[in-house]
């Protein structure tokens, strides 16, 4: 994904407020477990991207997000997240018996539009806490670029890009979507 938009004019208040939504829903629909319900809000060409990042001096310019050669987190397709959302359904996901808590909070958000008119990126910070049995617990801070394309009247995910802020992952399993 690109940072800065082609065209000058800026996203109506409507488009804002409607894509808004569309996030707080999401992360209401994660923090419910209301997967099935979340995958629906997803395009069949979905590329959802969470590379690992390496902590480097300002010299070094390689490109640690873009490059999606190294090491990633996540560097799924819509098949690829359904897999991982199927083994939670079969019972046999020991992290998640009994169920973690969930909690997403997505802020910042800011839309721009698009060379096509039926997509829009959206910028968003997140913090996303999770908590499971009595004392195991998570918080996940970062940024996300994304690209959402208009389906209907409604919205689907076509590109998330997230960067966590951790320059070390110490949760002990990734069962979280961002």
């Amino acid at each position: 994904m690109t940072t800065g938009s082609a065209k000058l004019e800026a996203p109506t208040l409507d488009l804002i407020i409607s894509l808004q939504q569309v996030l707080y829903k999401e992360a209401r629909l994660m923090d419910q477990e209301r997967y099935s319900e979340w995958v629906e809000m997803l395009a069949e060409d979905l590329h959802y991207f969470m590379p690992g990042i390496e902590t480097r001096y300002r010299r070094d310019k390689t490109d640690q997000i873009g490059d999606q050669t190294r090491m990633a987190y996540y560097n799924d397709n819509l098949d690829d997240l359904k897999k991982r959302l199927r083994r939670l359904e079969t019972g046999t996901a020991w992290s998640e018996d009994p169920a973690t808590r969930y909690t997403h909070l997505i802020t910042n958000v800011e839309v721009e539009l698009s060379d096509q008119d039926d997509h829009f990126r959206v910028y968003s910070n997140f913090l996303a806490y999770r908590n499971r049995n009595e004392r195991d617990q998570d918080t996940l801070l970062g940024n996300r670029e994304d690209l959402w394309r208009r389906k209907g009247s409604s919205f689907e995910l076509v590109k998330r890009l997230i960067v966590l802020k951790q320059n070390i992952l110490l949760s002990k399993n990734l069962n979280v979507y961002l």
